[in-house]
């Protein structure tokens, strides 16, 4: 397992070791010994599963308070995944990196706290499965638009063929959002 360089300070996408033959693979998703070696010494609570289809769009959210870092995955289908530094502080401030997660490579992205985080479907399916610090709270629950003209996120396919929920769909522009001091 090793984890490959990413433009943003905090991220860390981990690629695991796959053992693969001709019966399908194996490879371990999580080793609390080995990833806090890689830099994600966090304590996780709750795990979650989405299934999704082609041209889903899930995001850009963010837990509020008390924030909630994740470690996310593709376990079936492929996604592109899409985090937006929204730490007011930080030199990479409104900046984004986009990754692409599958079920080949079986890459995995840590996004820490004070990212907001999203990720569209470009397979038929995928199965998005992510471990987080925090327990889910409606309350402090918010997000960004995915379509910030001033975030110039490529989705990587045409925003006619998203499909947005309404909540995320209302979601403020980044300059509007209220943020929290991380």
């Amino acid at each position: 397992m090793r984890a490959l360089p990413t433009r943003l300070a905090g991220l860390v996408l981990v690629e695991p070791d796959v053992h693969g033959d001709e019966r399908g693979f194996f490879v371990e998703t999580y080793r609390q010994d080995r990833y806090a070696a890689l830099g994600i010494d966090v304590t996780f609570v709750q795990d979650n599963h989405s299934r999704s289809r082609r041209g889903t769009l899930r995001g850009l959210h963010f837990q509020a308070d008390p924030g909630q870092a994740k470690l996310v995955r593709c376990a079936r289908g492929t996604i592109r995944d899409v985090v937006v530094d929204i730490r007011r502080s930080s030199e990479t401030y409104g900046e984004h990196e986009i990754v692409e997660l599958d079920d080949v490579m079986h890459r995995q992205l840590f996004v820490p706290v004070g990212f907001a985080h999203g990720f569209v479907v470009l397979s038929d399916v995928a199965d998005v499965t992510y471990k987080v610090s925090a327990v889910f709270d409606a309350a402090t629950e918010a997000g960004i638009a995915f379509d910030d003209p001033e975030l110039g996120i490529d989705w990587g396919i045409g925003e006619d063929q998203a499909i947005v929920s309404s909540r995320d769909d209302e979601n403020p522009r980044l300059a509007e959002a209220v943020l929290p001091d991380w």
